[in-house]
């Protein structure tokens, strides 16, 4: 899949059709290393994606239900 940039923030990936459900998921699974907080210590801080990352993350996670 194509990324307008190689950092995105959640909001623009919902905007390409990402369910925000999916994007969360994805951000609070355990080890990631692709998806971040602009901020930490704010709660309502954009997150992040290194789509090259998330879109690695995403295949694999599509390839594990076979």
């Amino acid at each position: 899949m194509e990324y307008a940039k190689p950092v995105m923030r959640m909001t623009a990936l919902v905007k390409m059709g990402f369910p925000e459900e999916y994007l969360l998921m994805a951000y609070r699974s355990r080890g990631q290393t692709f998806a971040w907080k602009m901020n930490p210590t704010k709660s309502n801080s954009p997150i992040l994606f290194d789509t090259e990352g998330f879109e690695k993350w995403r295949i694999k996670m599509a390839g594990a239900g076979r």
